[in-house]
């Protein structure tokens, strides 16, 4: 993929292009991008692991949590994931449904990778009520459950930084064929807008990701849902966290085998590419198009609320290898503090529900 993307760049206009450009190439270019080829990207096998994979627990869990929310909310029993990865947590899901409810499960999957597109129909059984989708579009006017787990640290960023001389645009281009960073001045009017509407100061040699595509599925989400909840899960930092030292050099990474990778620019196509979302302003996009936001938990809090504890008390087995001792170990997982749920933070959002 390095060779194309040089030549992408060097017919470009102006021989350069922004981060957002080279990551949506990177990651989703139908043929060379990373999300779209065959290789194995989550578990041991892969380059990361996510917290719906650590167990089916994590969707029997949010199964359970649904369908109390939609019997207190009369929301009909439908839900749209967004990203559904390998199809584990929708099988999780569905699997727990089909033993606690007793109304139909209408389960969509808008997933644009074909490797992950496979993977899901490996291991969950499509039906009239069990659908993959391409866009929110075919099922708009949508009620019910938008998730989403680790969707938006996925999207294509811009990437600016404060200077003496004022705000920059981090742009990639081609020297002594490697690819490379430039900086120009920042006049891209969107970001402008964006830093604006968000409140955000940088510092002078600061560095920032900015989420313009996070905005545009925002607004998609809330134009196609009518009347329902929105739950996502993901990582990222507030306004006031943006400003502390450490965030100095933002957040942009790779993962490659479990490692870190901190420039981007090496081994494109190969590699998962992330940067931690902007909270505050998901929220404010989200209230802006009618989302109205309603709390913000980290993943072991919310879980625990969800009374996740009760499947630890309720299930003993004093054999280490046996299933339930699995289970018990990975619910442990998700809900010490020093464990990966503690990195992440749900959100949940409403639209046409009225308060209780």
């Amino acid at each position: 993929m390095l060779n194309y993307l040089k030549n992408y760049i060097k017919n470009s206009p102006i021989k350069m292009i922004s981060y957002a450009e080279y990551i949506q190439q990177a990651l989703y270019h139908p043929e060379y991008g990373y999300y779209m080829n065959s290789k194995a990207k989550i578990g041991p096998n892969g380059d990361f692991i996510t917290t719906s994979n650590i167990s089916d627990i994590y969707g029997r869990k949010l199964a359970k949590w649904f369908y109390k929310e939609a019997c207190k909310n009369h929301l009909p029993f439908h839900v749209c994931e967004i990203g559904g990865g390998n199809g584990r947590f929708a099988k999780a899901f569905i699997d727990e449904w089909n033993l606690l409810a007793d109304g139909q499960l209408q389960y969509y999957i808008l997933e644009t990778s074909p490797y992950h597109r496979q993977l899901q129909q490996e291991q969950i059984s499509f039906s009239n009520h069990i659908r993959q989708i391409e866009s929110l579009e075919e099922i708009s006017p949508f009620k019910g459950l938008i998730f989403s787990n680790e969707l938006f640290d996925a999207f294509p960023v811009h990437v600016i930084e404060k200077k003496n001389e004022g705000l920059f645009e981090i742009m990639v281009t081609v020297k002594d064929e490697q690819l490379a960073e430039m900086a120009v001045p920042l006049s891209n009017e969107e970001i402008l807008s964006f830093l604006e509407d968000s409140g955000l100061k940088l510092n002078i040699g600061q560095r920032i990701e900015i989420p313009l595509q996070m905005e545009h599925m925002i607004k998609s989400i809330a134009d196609s849902l009518e009347h329902g909840m929105v739950l996502t899960v993901d990582y990222g930092y507030s306004n006031e966290e943006w400003k502390e030292p450490a965030r100095r050099k933002g957040s942009l990474r790779g993962y490659y085998k479990h490692s870190q990778i901190n420039n981007i620019l090496k081994n494109p196509g190969e590699m998962d590419i992330t940067s931690h979302i902007h909270f505050d302003s998901l929220i404010r996009i989200g209230d802006q198009h009618g989302l109205k936001f309603i709390q913000k938990l980290r993943q072991d809090e919310f879980l625990l609320s969800t009374g996740i504890l009760h499947e630890l008390e309720d299930h003993y087995d004093p054999n280490p290898f046996s299933e339930v001792s699995k289970r018990n170990r990975a619910i442990r997982s998700l809900i010490m503090p020093s464990g990966m749920s503690s990195a992440f933070h749900v959100i949940l959002q409403q639209k046409g529900i009225e308060a209780k």
